[in-house]
């Protein structure tokens, strides 16, 4: 599900893949306003599936860490205001949510764009993460 979720660099928020054309992707705004727009070869675009998060050991997929905070917020949007929240506040909702987290490489900001993509996705009715045929992998 998240390779269909895309953010632009230089545009807030997140966005549906649409349509491809030849030279541009159709994406549509995970907002109120649904509005759809053109984005082309030259704009930066990357898939949540292809993100991950660093941690002491590996990279854990962002699927995984929305998943754990699924887990935490029992499904519903995050109780923590990313806006207003602290560096000590953030550093221990990540602590909660994914424990051996690289606290030298992932900074505040990133935790704020990770809270942030989190409440969008669930606020749109995106909240599966992880697919099935990964999670029946990681129990074996």
């Amino acid at each position: 599900m998240l390779r269909t979720i895309l953010s632009v660099s230089g545009k807030p928020g997140l966005y549906k893949l649409i349509s491809q054309g030849k030279n541009m992707l159709i994406l549509e705004a995970l907002d109120a306003t649904k509005k759809r727009f053109p984005v082309y070869g030259h704009d930066k675009v990357i898939s949540l599936g292809d993100i991950a998060m660093y941690t002491d050991d590996e990279e854990v997929a962002l699927g995984e860490v929305f998943e754990s905070v699924k887990n935490k917020e029992n499904g519903a949007v995050t109780a923590i205001d990313y806006k207003k929240a602290s560096a000590d506040e953030l550093q221990a909702f990540m602590a909660e949510v994914l424990p051996t987290y690289d606290r030298d490489r992932v900074h505040n900001s990133d935790i704020k764009k990770l809270i942030q993509w989190y409440n969008i996705l669930i606020s749109n009715g995106v909240t599966e993460f992880v697919a099935p045929d990964a999670e029946a992998a990681t129990e074996e």
